[in-house]
């Protein structure tokens, strides 16, 4: 099943490279193996020739990928250049260890908060809300849930497709300026406990993260819950802590 693009969005070449990126950045492409061969890309995304070639121009100047002649088009970094931070991001650090992490969108619906929640304060009834699992070498790791401050139709439901979801969110102008960790210890919703094939009523880690624009409104607010047991959840600072 390929993938799609859309015009619609901007240039197919750019969507095109963000996927390859996102797939580098999270260990599908490994590092120093070869990504699939452009005549297998074409036909993922149904696109031309010269469409894939420029996506992996971009990835090359990037420094992410390598081409040689007659052997294929190589993996050479796998984290992200950091632009803002020095840490990296968790998913990261688990990748370069040799893991793999894939991302699938369980659900996606309009929320309907009752009144008498901090969300519906924060929302009021109208907002999105995201079901997503981070899989660790295909084994369900970590569960979000996302709510994001956004009106959409039943309509533009149905056709949502979401590979990144923060390039969703600028898709849709939602620009997040900063981030609040909060994490705590907590029993998951039983739903999440069976995605994450755990016994009912485990104590979980669970982090809940408020994401605000730059003029401090919250545009999102999510709630994950790690599978502790498999991975520890990993935090590096490379600045001295004062």
């Amino acid at each position: 099943m390929g993938m799609s693009v859309n015009r619609k969005k901007g240039p197919l070449y750019l969507q095109i490279k963000e996927i390859l990126k996102d797939r580098i950045l999270h260990g599908v492409y490994a590092i120093n193996t070869n990504i699939p061969s452009e005549p297998q890309l074409e036909e993922e995304f149904n696109v031309s020739k010269i469409t894939v070639r420029n996506a992996i121009k971009e990835l090359v100047q990037e420094g992410y990928l390598e081409k040689k002649s007659g052997k294929g088009t190589k993996v050479i970094a796998n984290a992200s250049i950091p632009v803002l931070s020095k840490g990296k991001r968790f998913t990261e650090l688990l990748v370069e260890e040799g893991h793999r992490i894939t991302k699938k969108v369980v659900n996606i619906k309009k929320a309907e908060l009752s009144s008498a929640t901090e969300l519906y304060s924060l929302f009021g009834g109208n907002c999105l809300q995201i079901d997503r699992i981070y899989l660790l070498d295909d084994e369900p790791y970590i569960y979000f849930t996302h709510f994001i401050l956004l009106d959409i139709s039943e309509e533009e439901l149905k056709d949502i497709q979401i590979n990144s979801l923060y390039r969703f969110l600028e898709e849709n102008n939602i620009r997040l300026e900063s981030f609040r960790d909060e994490f705590t210890v907590s029993t998951a919703p039983s739903h999440i406990t069976e995605t994450l094939k755990l016994e009912r009523n485990t104590a979980l880690l669970k982090r809940i993260r408020i994401s605000s624009d730059e003029e401090g409104n919250v545009l999102e607010y999510s709630e994950g819950y790690y599978n502790s047991a498999k991975q520890n959840y990993v935090v590096t600072y490379n600045e001295s802590i004062q």
